[in-house]
C-alpha cells in the first residue's frame, strides 16, 4: 500500500502550529467565501433539505460533554486534516462544499447477522432522535475542544447484529476523484481505510458525528458521516464514511500501512509515548496562539476514567 513515506511528503502536510497562527485569517476569508460562493449558485450538497451550515433541531448536551470553552467555529472549519480534500491545511475548506452527500448509502456487512445498506435519511431518522452535542477534546496534529452533534456508533452497529466472530469493525471513506480532488494524487492507496476493536466500537464514547456547533456537518469536516474517537489521535476518525464491516481479524489502518512506527493501530493519545519525530508530552489548543504555554497531555486525552479499562493488561508503548 506504500506509495510515499510521510517523509515524502511536502512540508505543508504537516504544517506547524506556529505557521498555522500566521495562515489563519488567510485561511478563514478563503473558506468563508468559498461557503457564499456554494450556497449563492444553490449547491446544497446534493439535497433541496439538506445544507451545510443548517441548524439541528431538539439537542441535547451529552454526559460526555466537557466544560472547556469550545474552538471557534471558523478554526475548527478551516484549519483541517483530509487528505481526499488536499494535503494543504485549507484545502479541505475551500473543496469541502464538492462533497455531495445526498444521495449516500453507508453499507454495513462482514461478520454480522443482518448485513445490508442503510440510506443516510434513514440513518438520520431511526438513529438521531437522541442526537446530542459532545464538547470533546480532539488530538491531532494540534488540539481542539468540539462541540460535535452525533450519536453513539454502537447504536447503529447493534442494528446488523455483529456476530461472536466480530472482534474489529472495519471503516471505508468514499472513493470519488470527481468530489475528492486530493485523491487524484497517489500519495496513499484510496480509499482510507481504518478499523477499531469491537469494545471500542461499542464504547459510549465513540460517536458517528453528523454535525458541529448545532449545524449540519460541513464536507471538509467529514460529511455526511465521520468516526470521532476522542481518546485517540485525529487520524482515527475516519471521514465520509460510505462502508463498515465486521471483522475477525484486525483490519487494515492507512496510517498504520503507510508508517508502522510512527502511526499504530490503536493510536491512543499518550504523554508517555512520543512520536519518534516529536514529543507528545505537551500540547497547545488551536486559536490560543504561538507564544501560549503548553498544556500537559493527558492520558486518553482526558478520557481515562471512561476507557482506560479497556486496555487493562496491556502494553501501551507496544500497543501503541
Amino acid at each position: 500500500m506504500l506509495i510515499k513515506r510521510p517523509s515524502d511528503i511536502a512540508s505543508s502536510d504537516i504544517t506547524p502550529p506556529e505557521v498555522y497562527a500566521g495562515r489563519r485569517e488567510f485561511l478563514r476569508a478563503a473558506a468563508v467565501a468559498g461557503a457564499g460562493a456554494a450556497l449563492g449558485s444553490g449547491l446544497m450538497l446534493g439535497s433541496a433539505s439538506v445544507r451545510a451550515g443548517e441548524k439541528i433541531p431538539n439537542l441535547r448536551e451529552s454526559r460526555f460533554s466537557t466544560d472547556e470553552t469550545p474552538t471557534s467555529r471558523e478554526d475548527i472549519t478551516t484549519y483541517n486534516n483530509f487528505y481526499e480534500l488536499g494535503t494543504d491545511k485549507g484545502a479541505p475548506a475551500q473543496n469541502g462544499h464538492k462533497i455531495k452527500t445526498r444521495p449516500w448509502t453507508l453499507v454495513v456487512d462482514g461478520e454480522c447477522g443482518a448485513p445490508g445498506e442503510i440510506g443516510i435519511e434513514e440513518l438520520l431518522s431511526d438513529f438521531t432522535q437522541e442526537e446530542r452535542i459532545y464538547r470533546l477534546r480532539c488530538v491531532e496534529a494540534w488540539s481542539m475542544v468540539v462541540p460535535w452533534v452525533g450519536f453513539p456508533l454502537g447504536d447503529l452497529l447493534t442494528r446488523f447484529k455483529p456476530t461472536s466472530k466480530a472482534k474489529y469493525v472495519a471503516f471505508e471513506t468514499l472513493y470519488d476523484p470527481e468530489q475528492m480532488p486530493g485523491q487524484r494524487r497517489a500519495l496513499i492507496d484510496w480509499p482510507y481505510v481504518e478499523g477499531l476493536r469491537m469494545d471500542e466500537a461499542m464504547h459510549p464514547l465513540t460517536i458517528l458525528g453528523t454535525g458541529l456547533y448545532g449545524e449540519v456537518l460541513p464536507g471538509q469536516n467529514g460529511a455526511p458521516l465521520r468516526l470521532v474517537v476522542p481518546w485517540k489521535y485525529g487520524f482515527k476518525s475516519i471521514k465520509s464514511i460510505v462502508r463498515i464491516s465486521f471483522t475477525s481479524i484486525e483490519p487494515p489502518a492507512t496510517w498504520n500501512i503507510l508508517q508502522p512506527d510512527e502511526y499504530g493501530f490503536y493510536a491512543n493519545v499518550n504523554p508517555r509515548v512520543d512520536h519518534p519525530r516529536w514529543s507528545q508530552a505537551r500540547h497547545r489548543l488551536i486559536g490560543e496562539g504561538f507564544f501560549a504555554r503548553k498544556r500537559p497531555t493527558l492520558m486518553f486525552n482526558g478520557y481515562a476514567d471512561q476507557v482506560a479499562s479497556l486496555y487493562s493488561g496491556m502494553d501501551l508503548a507496544k500497543h501503541f
